[in-house]
């Protein structure tokens, strides 16, 4: 028996049917389900892609700072000129010409010292001629004290005869005269002393006018500046020329600034302050306030108040005059929850929404309408408080707040649901892209 025969490929192909024209039309059909695979997975990675930067480019991104806590001190600043606590201008009260002068500036001067004086000569002839008068006017005294005595003398004499006469000798009228004469010279003596006590008036206003010619120092200090020299003529006539500017102790000083009007309800007496001179830009010297004045005073339509402090000086390194900038500690505060003021300006742009989603893969790639802004995320804060924003899952949101004393960078929260430690946004990094 012989074994049966395998069939042939063509026996195959005869049996099921299948032509050539068949084979070739299954292997197209196969190839373009391929390629249609192969385009459906490129169009949906770059869909992918196109959604993906959509979003990323939708998401604005925040710089932030930490709340903590800390110390805040609040500080006003103010310019102003150093003065000598007691400065004293020596001048003179007579006219002349100065004959010497005994000190020169940064002289140290005991008080009653003498610094300078004038040609006494006119002030001398002066005291001399009033002396002369005085004695003329003793003289004239001790005469009209003779005539007294002299009228005295007479009518008691008078008296005498018309008692032993009964009367008849002298006459009433004689008795009358004397009396009168007795009077008169009693009032002449009288006068006389007068011109005495006048002529010693005088004599002390003239030995006053010729002492005032030496000028002496009133003070114990230093000599700062000095206006004369010797064989200058000194016109005292309208008003007294300054000749001399002394400092009593330049060890303590003062510091003469002006506040501004901004500024100079929060300074009072007592608060402590540090200070820079030019002529040394790399020192800070310490002062305190120790008085603000009530008057104001106005440069340049710039009302501003003068406040004082009080400058220790012992290295005598600080000269009057010189222009100082001082910053005066109004405000100190230990450990208090502090935001920087960038947090408290900061405000979001209102950011665009997500385009809603429609058409599938290929409406994901198409041409979008600008977007419209999204409604403000936050509600009105509340009034007397202020605003800042933290992020909570990647969103920006509202936190209002009670803030209290600002140094210009920082800022005191005194209330509010901010805690120590939390994020708070203070500018934007990138906006929302449509």
């Amino acid at each position: 028996m012989n074994p049966p025969k395998n069939p042939s490929s063509g026996d195959i192909k005869a049996t099921l049917g299948l032509s050539s024209g068949m084979q070739r039309w299954t292997g197209r059909r196969l190839w373009w389900w391929a390629a249609a695979i192969v385009a459906l997975a490129a169009l949906a990675a770059l869909a992918f892609f196109v959604i993906g930067s959509r979003n990323n480019a939708q998401a604005p991104r925040y710089q932030t700072s930490e709340a903590q806590k800390g110390d805040l001190t609040v500080t006003v600043s103010a310019t102003g000129t150093l003065a000598p606590t007691n400065e004293v201008e020596v001048g003179s009260e007579v006219s002349g010409t100065i004959e010497d002068v005994n000190v020169d500036v940064n002289d140290r001067v005991k008080k009653g010292q003498l610094l300078a004086s004038l040609d006494t000569s006119k002030q001398q002839d002066a005291v001399a001629k009033a002396r002369a008068t005085l004695a003329a006017a003793d003289a004239t005294v001790l005469q009209k004290r003779a005539t007294v005595a002299q009228a005295k003398a007479t009518l008691a004499r008078y008296r005498q005869v018309a008692e032993l006469s009964g009367g008849k000798v002298p006459s009433k009228q004689e008795l009358d005269i004397a009396a009168a004469d007795e009077q008169r010279a009693i009032a002449d003596e009288a006068s006389a002393a007068a011109s005495v006590l006048q002529a010693k008036a005088a004599l002390r206003a003239e030995e006053t006018t010729l002492a005032k010619a030496y000028i002496h120092s009133p003070i114990d200090g230093v000599v700062l500046t000095r206006k004369v020299d010797p064989g200058q003529t000194v016109a005292a006539t309208m008003q007294t020329p300054v000749l001399f500017t002394l400092a009593e102790d330049l060890s303590k000083m003062e510091l003469q600034v002006d506040v501004d009007e901004a500024d100079v309800g929060n300074v009072k007496d007592g608060q402590s302050a540090v200070f820079t001179v030019d002529a040394w830009p790399n020192r800070k010297y310490k002062a305190r306030v120790t008085r603000v004045s009530f008057g104001s005073q106005t440069t340049d339509k710039v009302v501003s108040y003068l406040t004082t402090l009080q400058v220790d000086n012992q290295d005598l390194s600080l000269r009057p005059g010189m222009t100082a900038t001082a910053e005066i500690t109004t405000v100190e505060l230990k450990d208090v929850l502090l935001v920087p003021n960038a947090a408290l300006r900061f405000s979001p742009a209102e950011t665009a929404t997500a385009a809603k989603k429609s058409g599938g893969l290929l409406s994901a790639m198409m041409p979008r309408p600008p977007l419209q802004p999204q409604k403000k995320l936050a509600k009105e804060k509340k009034e007397g408080s202020q605003r800042v924003w933290v992020l909570r899952s990647g969103q920006a949101v509202p936190v209002d707040v009670t803030v209290g004393y600002t140094n210009g960078s920082q800022t005191q929260v005194t209330g509010g649901d901010l805690r120590a430690g939390t994020q708070v946004i203070t500018d934007t990094l990138s906006t929302a892209q449509p």
